[in-house]
């Protein structure tokens, strides 16, 4: 047995630093596309890396017959690198299956070239919920979350809790504006309002004037329309100018890596959605204590997802004894995705994987009872609450 995982873990490795060479079809070829070193990269990242080579060896190491070789590349958060190596790996490495990290605007690119190449896509860390409306393809597949299912929780509670007012501050990109418009549309339903925005580039490096506009509002919350270290970054610069004491921050999108690294005393009280906690019962805290072993942290959502979608990917490719891309797509809307990430979870004719999300709260200092323990759980959404019905998409191949 350690014979087999040393080999398998020399496989992997060579797969990650040899160049690219055509496999032939002797290989199933899953590829990885991700910010490796940039604002995102403690979201995924190389833990996502080591959630994949989990599911590979847990799998077995082979499939039909095949050797399963795992490739990674950095996207820099640049949809034209994204999309030039993906359609590289379509050509010269025989592709058989995409993982998608963080960056709304480079899996939008990368979802165009899988419709192109016919290789399935699986967009994890990018949440615009376009990539399964008005950008989505019959090789899309988004998991672990969207805009949609993360408005229809955090800003749907916080605006039942009497949050009314918001003012937005938002990532100048695509994830950003879909995170804006979906929160506001959920604040409006539920009695809300907008009463502005404030556009943030990516990576800035200094908050005020942009939270300086946020107070100048008097909003009552604080729609913090950003991930990554723009999250966590606002939200410290928020705390240092006393900001949270008069606007109450939403977290739109955060992270377990966030909570950790901005720390209890910062984050109590926050409100977030996720769609799997580490937490939560034992069999996520028998994955994640593996995954501890390997990257001394706790996984993230997009992590574990990242090990979910690879593990229910190679579950198919046996079903249907093959690695046609058609035949794969077909399965995978057939089966039902009941694992440590998600039970009773499904992926609909428009490519969402629809499952149970949850509204947490960050736990006070004093509330944490051992390291890691940041969350209590609110509010469990159901999925088809959270994501949707589907004849709310606007995903134009479901009209063919």
């Amino acid at each position: 047995m350690k014979f087999v995982k040393k080999a398998l873990t020399l496989a992997i490795g060579i797969a990650l630093t040899c160049p690219i060479i055509s496999m032939a079809g002797n290989e199933v070829v899953i590829g990885d596309i991700d910010d490796m070193a940039g604002l995102y990269a403690d979201v995924i990242g190389q833990g996502g890396i080591e959630a994949v080579k989990m599911a590979i060896e847990d799998f077995g190491g082979t499939v039909i017959g095949k050797k399963i070789t795992f490739i990674t590349a950095d996207h820099q958060n640049k949809p034209d690198v994204g999309s030039s190596k993906f359609r590289e790996w379509a050509d010269k490495s025989d592709l058989n299956m995409l993982l998608g990290g963080s960056n709304t605007g480079v899996s939008l690119a990368m979802a165009k070239v899988a419709n192109e190449k016919k290789v399935p896509f699986f967009a994890v860390g990018g949440a615009g919920s376009s990539l399964t409306n008005a950008d989505c393809t019959p090789y899309t597949v988004h998991y672990a979350y969207d805009t949609t299912a993360l408005a229809n929780g955090t800003a749907k509670v916080i605006t039942e809790n009497g949050g009314k007012s918001w003012y937005f501050l938002t990532a100048d990109y695509a994830f950003g504006t879909q995170l804006q418009n979906a929160a506001t549309k959920v604040v409006t339903e539920n009695g809300g309002k907008s009463v502005g925005s404030v556009r943030v580039p990516l990576s800035a490096t200094d908050f005020s004037s942009f939270l300086l506009q946020a107070q100048g509002s008097k909003a009552q919350v604080l729609g913090l329309s950003n991930a990554g270290a723009d999250f966590t970054n606002s939200l410290k610069a928020a705390n240092e100018f006393g900001i949270t004491k008069t606007m109450k921050p939403a977290a739109l999108l955060a992270f377990i890596s966030d909570i950790h690294s901005l720390g209890l005393k910062t984050a109590q009280g926050l409100y977030l959605t996720t769609g799997w906690y580490w937490d939560a019962n034992e069999e996520t805290r028998a994955f994640s204590k593996r995954f501890f072993s390997k990257m001394k942290k706790e996984p993230t959502m997009t992590q574990a997802a990242y090990y979910s979608a690879t593990m229910n990917y190679l579950k198919a490719v046996k079903a249907v004894n093959t690695t046609d891309s058609d035949k794969v797509m077909a399965e995978l809307k057939k089966m039902k995705i009941n694992d440590f990430f998600a039970k009773g979870g499904y992926i609909r004719a428009d490519g969402v994987m629809v499952h149970d999300m949850f509204v947490m709260q960050v736990k006070t200092p004093q509330e944490s009872q051992y390291p890691w323990d940041y969350y209590k759980l609110i509010k469990t959404v159901k999925g088809e609450e959270a994501f949707g019905p589907l004849s709310d998409s606007t995903c134009p191949y479901l009209k063919k």
